[in-house]
């Protein structure tokens, strides 16, 4: 959602000087002093304003929102995909409307490309996907067998090993521990149960999922009456701060999910060209499944850090049931896929915008999870990413010696070329 533009009236005139100076000039010159800021403080010592009516008024109102949109998570999940969907869209449609195409026609064309392709992509995939799926649930009893034949290989190979006692008792009894439970090994999953508790809603969220075309339509087509709405609604000292504020999320947002599209397709394709040449050189069971397997790693590829490490599982268990040899190529390519990932596509398509320490990514993740089980933990990084920039942003604002570090924050927001700095009023 755009800042609506304003005429010339409605901000001070800029002069020609002040615009090429520097960003420190800029900030320290044409910013408002933020309407959480007590007036009354001195510059060097700021306290903060005391709530107005309309300030408890708008707090109460989000928090009843808040509440409302909590209570029915189950039903908002489809607008919140839908919102992904505004994300993807709304560039090539912005595109094609500065190019002197109504915004109602651009729309449609945007739709009848996306529907194209993604018809296409299906046409590709979904038969060779569905023959992969049916081969594997036919070969499941001859490949378990041989993987149980792979382990007994690997019992009597262990047993011909001349390992000292110790080793050799302490072995045993982790493999005892393992197998206590009717010799099966137990796997505790009830941590990543909130994660996949959420796709078991979809079935009661029909009915949201088929109105989203219809409401991205309209989302798209009334964007810009729905900034001018906003816009005016808002107090004139606060819309510098609330558009910087809403653009730090959507430039987060919108950047990632257009990177999440790129990189699942190339760790899709990667992987698919990687288990062609595999089932060449290695084993041919690699080629009977890589349809199903890189599928698989792309759609993982939405959960960073963890999903990569579970898209490999299925494709290193079906390479222990041809021997060793395949267990130690499905492992290698699965690892030059996720380095070239991290240290190439990563940060060539996401740029800096979302870094995050992998520790916090984790975190980040679970959290999401037992909240809004999958679709938090897939949301999980972005809404993380977006509330440390607003944070960081709101402390270098509220600081009256942060101004090359304020004006890192809203670089490249647009804000330069075009504040939209009404005359400040009070809050």
């Amino acid at each position: 959602m755009d800042e609506p533009g304003r005429s010339t009236t409605d901000r001070p005139p800029v002069d020609e000087s002040q615009a090429a100076a520097p960003p420190i000039d800029w900030v320290s010159i044409k910013l408002p002093r933020p309407p959480f800021v007590d007036p009354a403080s001195p510059v060097e010592a700021p306290r903060i304003a005391p709530l107005s009516p309309r300030v408890g008024i708008l707090l109460l109102a989000t928090l009843a929102a808040g509440a409302l949109l909590w209570m029915t998570s189950d039903a908002v999940r489809p607008f919140v995909v839908g919102l992904l969907f505004v994300y993807l869209l709304d560039p090539p449609v912005r595109w094609l409307a500065h190019r002197g195409v109504r915004r109602t026609f651009a729309i449609l064309i945007v739709y009848v490309i996306a529907i194209f392709l993604v018809v296409e992509l299906i046409n590709i995939t979904i038969t060779p996907l569905i023959e992969e799926i049916v081969r594997f649930l036919q070969d499941l009893p001859s490949l378990a067998a041989s993987l149980h034949e792979q382990i007994h290989r690997l019992s009597e190979l262990y047993a011909r090993l001349q390992l000292p006692s110790a080793v050799r008792d302490w072995i045993d009894g982790m493999l005892r521990s393992i197998g206590e439970s009717g010799n099966t090994p137990v796997i505790d999953v009830t941590a990543v149960l909130p994660i996949v508790s959420g796709a078991t809603g979809v079935l009661g969220t029909v009915f949201g999922y088929l109105l989203l075309p219809v409401w991205v339509f309209y989302l798209l087509k009334d964007r810009v009456a729905l900034a001018v709405d906003l816009d005016q609604s808002l107090p004139p000292a606060w819309r510098f701060d609330a558009w910087a504020v809403i653009r730090i999320v959507r430039r987060l947002f919108g950047q990632w999910v257009r990177a999440q599209l790129v990189l699942g397709l190339t760790v899709g394709v990667f992987t698919f060209l990687g288990l062609v040449i595999l089932s060449r050189l290695v084993d041919p069971v690699f080629g009977r499944y890589a349809v199903l397997l890189s599928v698989t790693a792309g759609i993982l590829e939405l959960l960073p850090i963890i999903g990569p490490i579970i898209s490999a599982i299925p494709a290193v268990l079906l390479a222990a049931t041809a021997g060793l040899e395949p267990v130690v190529a499905a492992v290698i390519l699965y690892t030059v896929v996720q380095q070239v990932e991290n240290n190439l596509l990563v940060p060539k398509i996401q740029g800096d915008a979302i870094q995050m320490h992998p520790a916090l990514v984790m975190f980040a993740i679970v959290i999401g999870g037992a909240l809004a089980g999958l679709l938090g933990a897939i949301l999980a990084l972005p809404v993380t990413a977006a509330a440390r920039d607003v944070t960081r942003y709101l402390f270098r604002r509220a600081s009256p010696n942060a101004s090359v570090a304020l004006a890192a924050s809203i670089a490249g927001l647009g804000l330069e070329e075009h504040p939209g700095i009404p005359e400040v009023a009070d809050a």
